[in-house]
């Protein structure tokens, strides 16, 4: 009986240390209370242009959102923040899958921030599920370096199958980043594909990775993207791949060749490098500040932006309407019934559209 209770008692669980906190109590209790306290659209202005990182975050995932209730505020925060804008440098980067977009991102992006003392913002836009919505949005774990980086803001958002593959407020994004105080935008996008036209249209730059020794290089790209791109960046190159990338970069030269000059005036290039030994990355930014000096000089800089705030009014008129449309109180009552008759192949397509869309114009006049 003594050895039984002595035996219960070795097997029992000792008290052990008081572990302190995982979280820390005071910052716990101020996100419970910025949580609470519902922010105007003069109190996101005012923390974005202080530079406060949450209220900023808080901002983007305020314009993302397809709730009726957001779109306000949201454009209200965006006009505050305009004025604060356009005085940074907009780098879009796509590029062929395997190509290395998140870790050139990583190394050239810690490079800015390091050793040129850039403020960084990445915009990097996941693929989104078309069935599901949901979004891998691993951006954040794959560069390192720019996620624990003090000059640099990651912003991970899902494409939700916009065009391109770029996230549908992405232009109101880079707003409230440059009103921040960051003075570089890098915007990732999900692949190469003439839909990639999305991205080129709100940044400076336009960068294309590609990968060599995958197959027929010249035929991995689509023409489009060809034209539309400022630079050509061969990656991995290194190890026994540096020959490959080193013909691969002539090709892409004499076929750059073959097209008709940009408006910009400015010739593209093609350059290689290796995120992975860090060689020719400081080329591929001397060669965006050329690209800057350039048509800073010529005008074309301006010019462009100029175009890109018509593209922008465009897209909001079309997708203040779509929304508008959508959250109609007799769209949203008619809606699941028509679409149901559509299913069932009780009626054609045009049909319903025109009666949600009468139903809509006669609720709006």
């Amino acid at each position: 009986m003594n050895r039984d209770k002595r035996s219960a008692g070795a097997l029992s669980v000792q008290k052990g240390v008081t572990q302190p906190p995982s979280i820390n109590p005071d910052m716990l209790n101020r996100l419970r209370k910025s949580r609470r306290k519902k922010l105007s659209a003069d109190d996101y202005a005012d923390g974005i242009l202080r530079g406060d990182r949450t209220i900023l975050s808080q901002a983007i995932t305020l314009i993302e959102s397809s709730l009726p209730e957001h779109y306000d505020i949201a454009q209200a925060v965006v006009e505050l923040c305009l004025p604060a804008s356009s005085r940074s440098v907009r780098v879009g980067i796509t590029g062929v899958p395997g190509a290395g977009k998140s870790t050139f991102i990583d190394t050239f992006g810690t490079m800015l921030t390091r050793y040129y003392g850039r403020r960084l913002a990445v915009l990097a836009i996941d693929p989104s599920s078309q069935q599901s919505g949901g979004s891998i949005m691993g951006d954040k774990t794959r560069m390192e370096q720019l996620s624990v980086d003090p000059d640099a803001f990651i912003r991970p958002s899902p494409a939700a199958g916009t065009l391109g593959g770029v996230a549908r407020k992405t232009r109101e994004s880079i707003i409230l980043c440059e009103a921040a105080g960051f003075d570089t935008i890098l915007v990732e996008t999900v692949g190469v594909g003439q839909s990639e036209t999305a991205a080129h249209s709100m940044v400076d730059f336009f960068l294309v990775l590609m990968l060599a020794g995958a197959g027929d290089e010249l035929q991995g790209i689509k023409r489009g993207i060809m034209e539309m791109a400022d630079t050509i960046v061969i990656t991995k190159a290194d190890g026994s791949n540096v020959q490959k990338a080193e013909m691969a970069r002539v090709e892409y030269k004499n076929a750059l060749h073959l097209f008709p000059p940009s408006p910009s005036r400015w010739s593209p290039k093609v350059m290689t490098c290796s995120s992975l030994e860090k060689t020719g990355i400081t080329d591929v930014w001397e060669t965006i500040r050329d690209y800057v000096s350039v048509t800073k000089s010529n005008g074309w800089f301006w010019e462009r932006r100029r175009d890109q705030a018509v593209t922008r009014m465009h897209e909001t008129i079309l997708d203040t309407l779509k929304f508008s449309f959508y959250n109609h109180p007799d769209v949203i009552a008619l809606l699941p019934d028509l679409e149901r008759q559509l299913r069932e192949g009780e009626t054609t397509s045009y049909k319903p559209a025109s009666i949600l869309l009468d139903k809509y114009f006669a609720g709006n006049r």
